[in-house]
């Protein structure tokens, strides 16, 4: 099949895109503010070309009153929606019966004893059937920053079951978020930064996607680590030297990054959706590329923005 489509595809600002696919359509939420106060767009597709904007996702909190809300991403189970987000670096999550909303604040943190948790990333193993919750956290040994980490969810999908398992740890200089920073009233040489997981499962193997480095920065990046279990851990054999998945480099793209995956309607093809400034570096766009699956690991498919038709499944 063709999809002919065009980079962003949305010209409103929403970072950290995520998909999911419901009652036959496909719904992307993200990080912004809507025209009436609401955060987390939401978009609606019914051919995976053409996206409309359906409204924001969530009230402002009055209680507690918060000043950042980041990252969101939806589960459905059972027939409620479940919206995973970062207000002010704590996860939350908020529930509706609808994809689009409007969602509710469940009014708990995920993990109250961490100062630092952000960029939820739900997930249901195909192989358990359990309901996992990738996110990243900060670390203070080795190379430390911020790094992901896996939690199973409990029943209700608003608690933790059992420990939180390590997933990826930086590992490259060009995952370095800052230099000289001063951070937790210390100073850090170096603060490292892998964010963003998504994750996927292909011929037996979990593929962890993440981004690195400063999202703020043109270097921002994309790059997979591969597990053979679900929680881990992971480990990117093809990131040594930069982001393998997708970066800036030879091509128009300003930091793109903070991806996830989802197969096209033809139900093979995996995409990647990310975002990446615009040329005035005023806002963060939705794209989407096909991911092609190479010996040096998975790699987005001529990642550009502006118009573009891709045939899939991919040529060989």
């Amino acid at each position: 099949m063709t999809l002919t489509y065009e980079n962003p595809v949305w010209k409103g600002y929403l970072a950290d895109p995520h998909i999911l696919y419901t009652d036959g359509s496909y719904y992307a939420v993200g990080t912004g503010q809507t025209d009436d106060g609401k955060h987390f767009p939401i978009l609606k597709s019914d051919d995976f070309e053409n996206w409309e904007f359906v409204g924001g996702a969530l009230e402002p909190l009055n209680e507690p009153q918060m000043d950042l809300y980041w990252a969101s991403e939806i589960a459905e189970r059972d027939g409620k929606y479940y919206l995973y987000y970062a207000g002010d670096m704590k996860m939350r999550v908020a529930v509706a019966d609808r994809p689009e909303g409007p969602y509710k604040d469940a009014g708990v943190l995920l993990f109250p004893d961490l100062e630092f948790s952000i960029d939820g990333h739900p997930y249901k193993d195909p192989v358990s059937g359990k309901w996992y919750l990738f996110f990243a956290k900060d670390f203070f040994d080795k190379k430390p920053g911020t790094a992901l980490a896996v939690v199973e969810l409990g029943e209700d999908m608003i608690s933790t079951v059992g420990p939180v398992h390590t997933v990826l740890r930086a590992f490259a200089d060009w995952q370095i978020y800052e230099r000289n920073r001063n951070w937790y009233d210390k100073h850090w040489p170096a603060w490292y930064t892998v964010e963003g997981p998504a994750v996927l499962y292909k011929d037996g193997k979990y593929y962890c996607f993440y981004s690195g480095g400063n999202w703020q920065t043109p270097e921002y990046g994309v790059g997979c680590a591969v597990s053979d279990t679900i929680t881990g851990p992971y480990k990117d054999p093809w990131s040594s030297e930069g982001a393998s998945v997708l970066s800036g480099q030879n091509n128009e793209l300003i930091g793109p990054g903070h991806n996830s995956v989802i197969t096209a309607p033809d139900g093979k093809t995996w995409f990647i959706i990310y975002h990446s400034w615009n040329s005035e570096r005023t806002a963060r766009q939705m794209c989407i590329d096909p991911l092609e699956w190479t010996a040096d690991g998975p790699k987005a498919y001529q990642p550009s923005r502006g118009e573009k038709t891709v045939t899939i499944p991919l040529s060989k």
